[in-house]
Order: structure tokens, then sequence, then C-alpha cells
């Protein structure tokens, strides 16, 4: 009975020892870089398995396109850099559970077939691209059907000139569950590109200088972006084609052009806009066919039009915002109005308060005739300042023969809210 105990014991030791030693066979960490026995990060991919970590020493790759099919951790070690050498991709990753960090990625080549990126992740899940440098990409992330993954605190800088020949800093295409979190984005096409996207988070991310859109929305449902900054884009952000969007805390600044908006939403529905700012955009935000919005507790300070609201905009609810020195606090091109505006606070409001209860006695018309004039006739705006444009304005506001005469505030609040 002794014996037969005893070879029990030596068996199950035998048994625990190799299931420990196998476990740290296949969870390796792998050194790469000139002074290491593997020298390329093409070599140490060969005989890795899922579970690794490759440890890229500080030094300049130029290996290709580099195709990630397991399961690995890759951690550059003082800013290795990845080359695309203007010609290729640099990472394809097309495993799950992937993370990358610490890399500096450089001049993935332009592409417009392929769309280069830096890195591009293709129907993959929980993967995450954290702490790493984006130099001069044609694509910097490149999403492709992929779920469940984190792209976090990445710098993703381009000095693209024309529209055409460049591509987006984040890029997301037929993606879910996606979080895009303090990121800067400078110099791209769009900052961040969102198409058939659903149930995705971004927030805390800085976009600027970016040609086109800051943060691009394309038929993007459920998704929620939050405490980002838009600062001197072509354009801040473009929603469009999609529902159940919320928008909160987000700072969008200096956004001047021709066809530049703040933020710029098209055929949205069901949607939320709060605590925003809208600061010396030369629209703050432009409305075409959007109906069902909620916009409420932002400030509009210092825009070209606070809002521009379109004729085909139905049911949206505008209350408790602050519109202060704007040139035209409310532009429109409808003689009719479908929408609520409700104790909103108006700088350009000259009544009164009686009863002391912080809300004006006389309702509030915030459009103006000569909004309604220019929306019309744009190079009318070289009159912007004239006595006669004073003069027409009041006029209208006293008897309101062409502009809506139901859109009002009834309840205007006498003090910044």
């Amino acid at each position: 009975m002794l014996k037969r105990n005893g070879t029990k014991n030596i068996a199950l030791l035998i048994t625990l020892i190799l299931i420990f030693f196998q476990s740290n066979l296949y969870t390796k960490a792998i050194k790469v870089g000139s002074n290491h026995k593997v020298k390329t990060i093409t070599a140490a991919l060969l005989f890795a398995v899922n579970g690794d970590t490759l440890l890229i020493a500080s030094g300049i790759y130029k290996e290709g396109p580099i195709a990630i099919r397991k399961s690995i951790t890759i951690v550059g070690i003082n800013n290795p850099i990845i080359s695309g050498d203007g010609k290729y991709e640099i990472f394809l990753v097309e495993a799950n559970n992937v993370k990358i960090t610490g890399l500096v990625f450089r001049e993935a080549g332009l592409n417009y077939i392929k769309d280069n990126a830096a890195i591009k992740l293709n129907n993959v899940k929980n993967c995450v691209i954290s702490s790493n440098k984006f130099e001069n990409n044609f694509f910097g992330i490149y999403l492709a059907k992929s779920q469940n993954c984190i792209i976090d605190g990445n710098i993703i800088s381009a000095n693209h000139k024309k529209e055409t020949q460049s591509g987006n800093g984040i890029h997301l295409w037929y993606c879910k569950n996606i979080i895009i979190k303090n990121n800067t984005i400078r110099g791209h096409r769009d900052g961040i590109y969102m198409e058939f996207v659903r149930n995705s988070n971004i927030h805390n991310n800085f976009a600027e200088k970016n040609i086109r859109y800051g943060l691009h929305f394309m038929f993007s449902d459920s998704c929620s972006y939050s405490n980002n900054h838009f600062q001197i884009n072509g354009a801040g952000a473009a929603v469009m084609y999609s529902h159940n969007v919320e928008m909160k805390n987000n700072r969008f600044e200096k956004n001047w052009g021709s066809a530049s908006y703040g933020l710029l939403l098209k055929d949205i529905y069901d949607s939320k806009i709060s605590n925003n700012i809208f600061y010396k955009n030369s629209c703050g935000i432009y409305f075409e066919g959007c109906n069902r919005i909620t916009f409420t507790k932002n400030d509009l300070i210092e825009n070209g039009w606070a809002v521009r609201l379109m004729s085909n905009s139905m049911e949206n609810k505008f209350s408790e915002n602050n519109f202060i020195s704007n040139s035209f606090d409310i532009a429109t091109n409808s003689t009719k109005n479908y929408n609520y505006f409700d104790g909103n606070h108006w700088s350009e409001y000259k009544g009164y308060d009686l009863n002391k209860d912080g809300i004006g006695d006389v309702p509030f018309r915030p459009v103006k005739l000569f909004s309604f004039i220019s929306e019309r006739i744009r190079p009318s705006l070289i009159l912007i300042r004239s006595l006669f444009i004073e003069i027409v304005n009041i006029a209208e506001t006293v008897f309101p023969t062409f502009t809506p005469e139901a859109l009002l505030d009834n309840n205007p609040k006498m003090k910044r809210i």
C-alpha cells in the first residue's frame, strides 16, 4: 500500500513539473534587436506562439509588410521605429487578443486600392493598440469587421496637404463595441472616421488641423462621443445618416472656412447633444434633415452662425443653451417653424424682467431678417455691420413678415445658465 501511494505521489509530482515547464515554454518573452539572437520582427513571429511577448529593442526596422496571425503582445523598448519605407503597409493583424504598445510607426505607403495603414486590424476581437506614435502614414490605425477593441493613448500625425492624397488617422469600417480614447490626431484627412459602426465610444481625444473633419460618422448608430476637443479642422465633426447618437462635453473651436462647421449634422434622428462648447467657428452647428434631437446646456460663443437650421429639420428641442456674441444666433431658410425653443439665454435679448424671476417678460425672436436674407444671397454678408441692416432687423422684430413668426423663445433666461 505504501509503495502504491508513493508511486502515485511521484507520478503526480512529475505531472505538475511537466505542466509548469509547458506553461513557461508557451508564454515566453522574445527579445528582438540587433544586439539579440533574434534580429527581426519577422523572424520572431516565425517561432512565437499564442501568449508570447515580443520585446522590440530600440532601432529602425524596415521589413516590408508584417502579418501577425498569433495572439501575442508586442512591446517597444525605447521607441523602436517600424518603417513602411513609404511603400508598404506595416502591421496587418489577423489574430484575436493582440496587444501593441510603445512603438513608432513611420511612412506606411500610399495605396488607394489597399488603403495601406501603419496598423490594420482585419476581422479580429479583443485587440489593444495603446501608447504608440504614428508619423506620416497614409492611414494610421485601420479597423475592419472587428469588435471589442481599444485604441488608447496614441499620437497620430501626418503632413498631408490634399484630401485626395491622404488617409484617416483612425478608420473604422463595419465594427462594433470599439473604444477610442486619449488619442491625439493631426494632419490627416479625417482625424477619426467611422462607417457602419455600432455601440462604440469615442472620448478624451484631441483632433487638430485635419484636412476635412476631426471626427466623421457615417451610418453609425447607438454610439457616443464625449470630452473630445476638435480645433482648427476643415470642420470639427460631421455626423451623418445615424440615430441614437449621444454627443456631450465636447469642445468645437476655431473651425473656420467658407464651408466649415463646429458640428455638421445630416439626417440624424433621436439623438442628444448636451454640455458642449462651440467657440469661434464659422458655423457652430448645422442641422439638415435632423429630427427629434435634444439640444440642451450647450454654450455657443462668438461664432459666425451659432445654429443654421434647415427647413427639413423638425421636432428638435433647444433648451437651457447660452447664445453669446454670435453674429447670427439662429439662421433658417424657412418661414415656418417646426422646432421648439425654450429657456435659453440670448446675449442679444433686450427685454426686461419686472418680476425678477430670471425669465424675460417678453419672448425673444432669434432669427434676424438679415440672417434670412444672407441664407439666400450670401454676398450680402458684406453689409452685416451697416446701419441700414440694423434698422431693417429692428423693423422685422416689431412686425415679422419674412422671418418665421412662430420661431421664438417664450421664456428667455436673463442670465447665463
